[in-house]
């Protein structure tokens, strides 16, 4: 018999099993046992050991450098040993690597120093550092939202300054040898293109400057700030041409694609921690006793206050386990009176819906129809007409989330889907009130009845330049909106707080003040974020508005968090939180498209104003430039829009979505497995 000698066993990975902090907690325990002889042999035999790891790949001619010493799971006697180590190591290099550690060090070393110091230029640090340490991370994420918001809008604002605005303005003076060109639209019938804005002449009182501020009419709207201003062709900044009309079409892409690329990214980690919590539901239990204790809390009533929501939480987590049962010990008979109950519950929420989605279309259908027959008779009332749609938006904000608060406690559903149900059902209420805003809007625009109506596409004697009337409901939308957050934290929690603080009558106490709902604050600025999303195709300058209204709020709410209200009694938690902030807000962001995509592609635009007057619409401005390209260009670009490149490209994203898809799931399998390998450990040590 002729024997085959065995081949030698892969070496086990010494090194890096000796870098787990399990490891080295039994290292350091055995070398404690031993006495100080003991550890220090042992220091010195580990950090041999690290040192020979750290020389090993610079000896054999790579190019790895030796990791940190303040990055390894080490003793401080330990990391001095090494640090030596790779100190005596260098002579023994190359000048060229030499020069190359020493530069590698100096660069991290200066990037640290330089984040460092970016860190303290950061907007609000201190303010949101201290509301962090006295209430918590839950209502520390609202604030550091509505921070993120603000650089959003302030970039947004830019964006649209530098490439629509800022031409305008320099060709007007003829800065840098600049000029500008108007060119008259051609085959376009001479009584489409009549537009005269009605600004104000003559003798004017100061309360008729004041209606023109908030309703965005008169001198407001013969400026910058609205989409009419803007009726330039092109732009010459000596011999160079400024194509204006697709500089505002493809800034308005670029402000959606830098938001959807900017939400996203953050979404994604926020998805990573809340996958992190919500992932194994069997280690609930044990994160939220050793692990749910929030230490940035400083303030008594605050720890009192995560006192209960830790309470509250795990009475929750009993709840759900208490519903599963009782699900599962359902009857048919039980099971059918539930569903049928809920079936009523969302029918009223549907009636709910359309009553107040008809309310808004009645209350624009009038605002419109009634705004310029009394226009010269009662401004105060033209006022209070035109400012009705947004009256009867926030009427129908505030009415629809209390009967829906009301009516989820009989649908029988867990705690934590309830509350996501509710708040999704307020964002539909929020965010589809604009959208049948909009509706009416282009149905009174649309509304055609004469041919000379029909030639121009639109109802051109009412809305000559509909874009900037569409510009002044979603500027009045945002000015009206700031006006009612300011409203309530002026005239219903200070007095609130007031009331509370010196008056001791039981009804007043059980009242109690104000609490700082962190969801309904949320959903208050993705409200104001959406409009101004649709808004700035119609009012370039919305996004400067947005930034300065948001600036003012987060001073009005850090004052009434502090002063008037007190904190949630059910917080939620921060990364759970910001996860579901930023979905909401993708939401919006994601039905702002729809009103814009229609209005650029497939509503007329306006033949008396705007950059687009000489178009049919506002994307054929798109196929006119690429006429201009040289031929082979052109084919290029007609290719890559054609059938025959797009459904191949579908199919390999579609293959390469697949494989993603695939690896997550092999990635989750393995996840899987360490967690039973985990839980045979807890059984048997020696595993």
């Amino acid at each position: 018999e002729v024997l085959v000698p065995e081949e030698p066993r892969a070496a086990a990975p010494v090194g890096f099993l000796q870098e787990l902090p399990s490891y080295q907690s039994a290292l350091r325990r055995r070398a404690a046992a031993g006495g100080t002889q003991g550890r220090r042999a042992a220091a010195q035999g580990s950090a041999g050991l690290r040192a020979a790891e750290a020389r090993g790949p610079e000896q054999d001619g790579g190019e790895l450098a030796a990791r940190p010493a303040r990055e390894l799971p080490l003793s401080i006697a330990e990391k001095r040993i090494l640090r030596d180590c790779q100190q005596a190591d260098i002579k023994y290099l190359s000048a060229w690597k030499q020069w190359k550690r020493t530069s590698s060090k100096s660069l991290k070393k200066g990037l640290s120093e330089v984040k460092e110091f970016s860190s303290y230029l950061e907007l609000w640090r201190h303010d949101i550092h201290s509301i962090e340490g006295k209430f918590g991370t839950g209502i520390q994420s609202y604030f550091s939202f509505l921070r993120f918001l603000v650089l959003l809008n302030f970039i947004i604002f830019i964006l649209m300054f530098s490439f629509v605005t800022l031409p305008t303005i320099v060709s007007k003076y003829g800065i840098f040898n600049s000029s500008l060109a108007k060119i008259p639209p051609e085959n376009i019938e001479p009584h489409c293109t009549v537009y005269k804005p009605g600004g104000n002449k003559g003798l004017v009182y100061f309360y008729a400057y004041l209606k023109d501020l908030l309703s965005g009419t008169g001198f407001l709207e013969v400026t910058r700030l609205f989409y009419g201003y803007y009726t330039i062709d092109e732009a010459w900044f000596s011999t160079l041409r400024y194509n204006l009309p697709l500089a505002y079409l493809l800034a308005t892409f670029a402000y959606l694609a830098l938001s959807l690329i900017w939400i996203i990214k953050r979404s994604v980690e926020g998805f990573k921690q809340n996958l992190v919590h919500d992932e194994d539901q069997f280690q609930s239990y044990c994160n939220k006793v050793f692990a749910g204790w929030d230490f940035c809390i400083t303030d008594p009533n605050a720890a009192r206050l995560k006192h209960r929501s830790l309470q509250y939480e795990l009475q929750t987590d009993l709840e759900e386990e208490r519903l599963k049962r009782k699900i599962a010990d359902r009857t048919m008979k039980e099971k059918l009176r539930i569903y049928s109950l809920r079936i009523f519950i969302n029918i009223i929420v549907i009636a709910v819906l359309s009553g107040c989605f008809y309310s808004i279309y009645r209350a624009t259908v009038f605002s419109l129809e009634n705004s310029i027959d009394i226009s010269n008779t009662n401004s105060q009332a033209n006022l209070l007409v035109q400012y009705l749609p947004s009256m009867v938006i926030t009427l129908a904000n505030f009415i629809a989330p209390q009967i829906f608060s009301f009516l989820i406690r009989f649908e029988d559903y867990s705690p934590a889907f309830e509350i996501r149900l509710t708040l999704m059902r307020c964002v539909f209420v929020r965010l589809a009130n604009i959208g049948v805003l909009l509706f009416s809007l282009w149905s009174q625009i649309s509304y055609c009845a004469t041919d000379e109506c029909k030639a121009c596409g639109y109802n051109y004697e009412l809305y000559p330049c509909w874009e900037s009337e569409v510009g002044q409901e979603m500027y009045k939308l945002m000015i009206f909106d700031f006006i009612i957050i300011l409203a309530v934290t002026l005239f219903v929690d200070f007095p609130r707080k007031l009331l509370v603080t010196h008056c001791s009558c039981k009804p007043v106490q059980w009242c109690g003040l104000q609490e700082f709902r962190i969801s309904d604050n949320v959903l208050e600025i993705i409200y104001g974020q959406t409009i101004c999303w649709i808004g700035t195709f119609f009012s370039p300058l919305l996004p400067a508005i947005a930034t300065i209204k948001y600036f003012i709020i987060f001073y009005i709410k850090k004052i009434s968090l502090i002063h008037t209200c007190k904190p949630a009694a059910r917080p939620i938690r921060a990364s759970s939180s910001n996860f579901f902030f930023l979905v909401v807000l993708l939401i919006g962001l994601l039905l702002a498209f729809i009103p814009l995509g229609i209005s650029i592609a497939h509503i007329p635009s306006s033949k008396a104003c705007g950059p687009f007057r000489s178009f049919n619409t506002s994307w054929a401005v798109v196929p006119d430039t690429v006429l201009g390209f040289p031929t082979g260009l052109q084919q290029v670009l007609h290719a890559i829009a054609s059938e025959a490149f797009a459904v191949p490209f579908f199919m390999v994203v579609c293959l390469i979505m697949f494989y993603f898809i695939a690896l997550a799931g092999a990635h989750k399998r393995v996840v899987e497995q360490l967690r039973e390998q985990l839980v045979m450990v807890r059984f048997d040590p020696l595993f």
